[in-house]
């Protein structure tokens, strides 16, 4: 047989690997991927339910009676949350008080509603706007202290 009988092909390239089903390398990656996902979901689930749950309880104690009655409750769970930051919190009086409620948020209790804390448990009266805002305050003071945010 000679060079000019010799019958050439072209260079047959094989056919690529299918995507389906996936090596093992990526399927790996896809369950560290999914359980990275599952524990960002669930580390969530349980922050929003220990929120909840702590505000149930801020509210649970407010609920009812009057609102000097409110007001001291406030300030009593205020205290107790405090001592998550700090253990010598809760002995603070009066705009020392407010000054470590205050924390590096700004001044909503030296200078704003939660001032209603200092004197607000002995007033006879006290205006139903001034109570909310004061509640709307403490309710978002009581959730950073219980998270250990000063």
């Amino acid at each position: 047989m000679g060079l000019a009988t010799l019958v050439l092909r072209d260079v047959h390239v094989p056919a690529s690997p299918p995507w389906w089903p996936l090596a093992p390398g990526w399927w790996l990656v896809a369950g560290v991927v999914a359980l990275l996902v599952a524990g960002v979901v669930a580390w969530r689930w349980h922050r929003r339910r220990t929120r909840q749950a702590w505000l149930r309880w801020f509210d649970a104690a407010i609920a009812g009676g009057s609102p000097a009655e409110q007001v001291a409750a406030m300030s009593e769970r205020l205290r107790r949350a405090a001592r998550q930051c700090d253990p010598s919190a809760d002995r603070l009086q009066g705009d020392a008080w407010l000054a470590f409620l205050d924390g590096t948020q700004g001044r909503a209790f030296s200078q704003g509603p939660g001032r209603l804390l200092l004197e607000g448990g002995f007033r006879r009266e006290v205006a139903p706007a001034e109570l909310s805002a004061a509640t709307d305050v403490a309710r978002k003071r009581f959730l950073d202290l219980m998270a250990g945010r000063r």
